[in-house]
């Protein structure tokens, strides 16, 4: 649909688009930028963000300020890649590059937290010059705010630092920039997405369907095949090339053992792969709510082919249950998406009463507290006892750190996670308070430290269950 088809309504349109629009859009996207950073800091005070991922990034943006590869021993150590292996060789993601020059500024996870905040806050432009053009400024007020708000941005947020902070703005750039005509923007947008995860083309092809459901078909097959092709490159070609495996995040045994099998048993029973949609239940319930969102008005719109591809991706999933479920950082990469196409699926049926764009933003405050935001809280008491078992290690020494420890020990030691596995690291810091990743439970946890203090460790810290060891001469 181009801007003549939907020409903005009156009823949204103001005399008064000016500076003052510009005013309350600049706000909006301030108070959004300010809500993520207080979001994502409040964990890391309060010893709630893990060492699995926040670390992990750490690690790797402090080893590119270094021009380095990207190395984390959190990851490479604790996945039995080594000791040396680099992050590209999980994920492909070579944009987190870009942000190597904030580490010489402040060289910690901090700094991870306020560049994900800028970076998400971002795309908030975006959606309002899409929904301008197409509703008018009042409607992209709403709207704009509405996306601030929206939940996958919420469980983004707080759940430490990904490379889904750069999705959001470059994938509405990519769609923005088509609409307004600008295809060569909308290009450079689409490829800067691609080095933001090897899944990337998956959104790449689902813009493919979207142009081949608008007939435009060289272009549309062109953006299929190169997407799925770049999926492809991206997981056998370029992870392999950095010590990761083709098949490591495979998730689709209930289909086959690997994709040819699984579209071979796709095709041979197509009522099953139906089923694995909504098996377990869980799936459905995340699908329901990211429809809840745009109350529905995104299947009005063609644009929400966009992300079919990489939704069905995991919802096929039989493995790896955090991809279906509304929690964490995964339904960021298409809310954007799907705001966009509720605007578009207003505007091309016309829809332009005042009270859709109202209810978007009414339905965004509403699941405010049955998400992320809901949970936040200050601090425990326990938070400074786990300061004081961070302040007993000194700086510079390898430690192996309890997950939900390893982000305030990060900036000034070599951490490694504390896991099911003896790493003989000189210092350990363990936690026996609460159950903590990778453990299968607190007594596996207390049999570990008192299996370190067999081996020869001494207690130079013991308080509310957090433990501090030490062994000299590993």
């Amino acid at each position: 649909m181009t801007r003549a088809e939907s020409p903005p309504s009156p009823a949204f349109t103001s005399s008064r688009e000016g500076p003052r629009s510009r005013l309350i859009l600049g706000a909006i996207t301030l108070l959004a930028a300010v809500l993520y950073f207080v979001a994502g800091l409040l964990p890391l005070l309060g010893f709630r963000s893990g060492t699995y991922d926040l670390v992990i990034f750490d690690q790797a943006v402090r080893s590119y300020s270094r021009f380095e590869l990207p190395v984390s021993i959190a990851k490479g150590v604790h996945n039995d890649f080594g000791w040396s292996f680099a992050v590209l060789g999980d994920h492909w993601s070579p944009v987190l590059m870009l942000l190597a020059p904030f580490y010489w500024v402040h060289d910690g996870p901090e700094t991870l937290i306020v560049l994900q905040a800028v970076l998400l806050a971002a795309a908030v432009p975006v959606v309002w010059t899409f929904t301008r053009r197409r509703l008018g400024v009042t409607a992209a007020h709403l709207v704009a705010a509405a996306y601030a708000l929206a939940w996958p941005v919420a469980e983004a947020v707080v759940f430490d630092f990904h490379e889904v902070a750069f999705a959001p703005l470059l994938t509405a750039l990519m769609i923005e920039r088509h609409d307004a005509g600008r295809t060569r923007q909308a290009v450079l947008a689409g490829a800067a997405l691609l080095c933001v995860k090897e899944d990337m083309g998956l959104l790449i092809a689902g813009y493919g369907l979207f142009l081949l459901a608008r007939r435009q078909w060289p272009a549309g097959a062109a953006l299929l095949a190169g997407g799925v092709g770049a999926v492809l490159v991206a997981t056998r070609v370029l992870i392999p090339a950095f010590g990761g495996r083709a098949d490591y995040y495979w998730a689709y045994g209930a289909l086959g053992t690997d994709l040819p099998s699984a579209a071979l048993g796709a095709l041979s029973d197509p009522l099953g792969a139906v089923a694995l949609l909504g098996t377990p239940p869980e799936k459905l319930t995340t699908m329901l709510m990211l429809g809840v969102m745009v109350l529905f008005l995104c299947l009005l719109s063609p644009l929400t082919l966009i992300v079919l591809p990489l939704l069905a991706a995991r919802m096929l999933a039989s493995s790896f249950p955090n991809w279906w479920g509304t929690e964490y950082h995964y339904n960021a990469f298409l809310a954007v998406v799907l705001f966009l196409a509720a605007v578009d699926g207003i505007a091309r049926f016309r829809l332009t009463r005042f009270d859709l764009p109202v209810a978007l933003a009414g339905v965004a405050v509403v699941l405010v507290p049955f998400f992320a935001y809901g949970s936040m809280s200050l601090p425990s008491p326990r938070a400074a006892t786990a300061a004081r078992a961070v302040a007993a290690v000194p700086d510079g020494v390898l430690v192996e750190a309890a997950n939900y420890v390893g982000p305030a020990l990060t900036s000034r030691t070599r951490v490694l996670l504390w896991d099911r596995t003896p790493r003989w690291a000189p210092w350990v810091v363990a936690e026996t308070g609460r159950r903590t990743f990778p453990f299968t439970d607190l007594a596996e946890q207390v049999a570990r430290v008192e299996l370190l203090k067999r081996s020869g460790y001494r207690v130079v810290f013991d308080d509310d269950g957090y433990v501090v060891l030490h062994r000299q001469g590993t």
